[in-house]
């Protein structure tokens, strides 16, 4: 989340999770923002890949039905 969005309570919440894992609070803010990237990279690339195949429209299996031989 960027610094100029957060209001005092929201970089006083964060600035309390940095100092419990042992960090400054501009590296804290930088990893998460690092973490939430590749997330939504991630998620991009499961989206791209996993879009199923699109049904035969009506006219589309009229035909193929049209094809087969009886």
């Amino acid at each position: 989340m960027d610094q100029r969005k957060m209001t005092e309570a929201q970089r006083a919440y964060e600035a309390k999770r940095a100092a419990k894992n042992g960090m400054s609070l501009d590296k804290w803010l930088a990893q998460k923002a690092k973490e939430a990237e590749a997330e939504r990279s991630q998620v991009a690339k499961t989206t791209v890949a996993a879009a199923p195949a699109k049904k035969p429209g009506f006219l589309a299996r009229l035909l193929e039905k049209a094809q087969k031989p009886l």
